[in-house]
């Protein structure tokens, strides 16, 4: 069985007992969250596809952690301009762990 779910402005496939990394949440380790943006829910035989979202779908999960991400350098620079400056960013992210989909 596995749902497609919105979150974070990202769309994720996932299935019971999956780990997978989200846009940070406002949420605690060990604690679960709901996701009730649930675009597809399959059980292998029958899929239901929501317009936009399923009815009654929900995946809830448990928080694993939180943590930032590799490093993503940002060069700009112009040649023969003696122009070039550098910046570098971490994104954060949480880590969740699938626990039940529904619907």
């Amino acid at each position: 069985m596995f749902a497609v779910i919105a979150t974070g402005g990202k769309q994720h496939r996932v299935t019971e007992g999956e780990t997978l990394r989200v846009e940070m949440l406002d949420a605690e380790p060990g604690q679960e969250v709901v996701f009730e943006k649930v675009l597809l829910v399959s059980d292998g035989e029958r899929v239901a596809v929501g317009a936009p979202y399923v009815a009654g779908g929900r995946v809830t999960a448990e928080v694993v952690g939180h943590d930032r991400g590799k490093k993503i350098r940002i060069i700009k620079f112009r040649r023969r301009q003696g122009y070039m400056r550098t910046q570098g960013h971490r994104q954060w992210f949480t880590e969740v762990r699938i626990k039940g989909i529904s619907g």
